[in-house]
């Protein structure tokens, strides 16, 4: 194999609590820590393991988004990725947009396997890599808990409702990955330093010539309600009249 693409998401970090900004137009971003997208980082981390074993030649990152996203593209060059390209645009994109935009890279770079996460822990679609194997018309093999490759074919462990399902796939594919496929890598200071000096490409999205039209538009955003305080009762029948006050059951 001699390409793998992996595919990063710059989102806010896990660790952050997240907050509704005022107006209700979106979430507050300013001066909060971002990072990628966990489920990628588990990605990128399957595709260094497979060219480590001498399975792959090259791994390549990409990401869609502002110059901010450098920050990202530079952590996975630190990981350990040969290079990186970053597609420009102030927009917000939707998952066939993105879909589309992966594609016109695809044909620049001819991979061998596209690996992402299964999906993005700030909207939670879970919708891209399956629309951009479609789009390719290759295979796909979702929610990976465990990947093999064998000369051109891919043997992925999927979770499953029923449990696990395992599956082979003809490369090129797309591969999704889940929380239980490995852990990622630690990056050193000396990864980081290095990682300053391997190529990051800057694309305009215009360039591309893609319709990232949006077809849908978010009217408002709001916080979850608050959980109610709960209270301790000292019987049955307490409790089931407390629930009939709360009309969460019928009386």
């Amino acid at each position: 194999m001699q390409r793998i693409v992996v595919c990063l998401k710059r989102v806010v970090d896990f660790s952050v609590r997240v907050r509704i900004k005022p107006d209700g137009s979106g979430v507050v971003l300013d001066g909060v820590k971002m990072s990628i997208n966990p489920f990628d980082e588990i990605a990128l981390e399957e595709a260094l393991r497979i060219k480590e074993r001498g399975e792959a030649g090259e791994v390549v990152v990409v990401s869609i988004g502002t110059q901010d996203c450098q920050q990202q593209l530079r952590t996975g060059l630190a990981m350990g990725a040969d290079r990186a390209i970053l597609v420009e645009t102030a927009d917000s994109l939707e998952p066939l947009a993105i879909a589309r935009v992966l594609l016109a890279l695809i044909g620049r770079e001819s991979p061998d396997l596209v690996l992402l996460g299964k999906q993005a822990i700030d909207d939670d679609n879970n919708q891209t890599g399956q629309m951009l194997a479609a789009l390719w018309g290759r295979p796909q093999a979702t929610f990976a808990s465990k990947l093999e490759i064998h000369g051109r074919q891919a043997t992925v462990v999927r979770e499953v409702d029923a449990g696990l399902e395992e599956i082979q796939v003809d490369l090129p594919a797309v591969v999704s990955s889940d929380l239980r496929l490995n852990q990622p890598r630690y990056v050193k200071l000396p990864d980081i330093m290095k990682a300053k000096k391997k190529p990051l490409e800057m694309l305009a999205i215009e360039d591309l010539a893609i319709d990232v039209r949006k077809q849908f538009s978010v009217l408002a955003t709001q916080p979850p309600p608050e959980r109610r305080r709960g209270i301790r009762v000292g019987s049955v029948t307490e409790l089931v009249d407390a629930l009939k006050t709360r009309g969460l059951i019928d009386a």
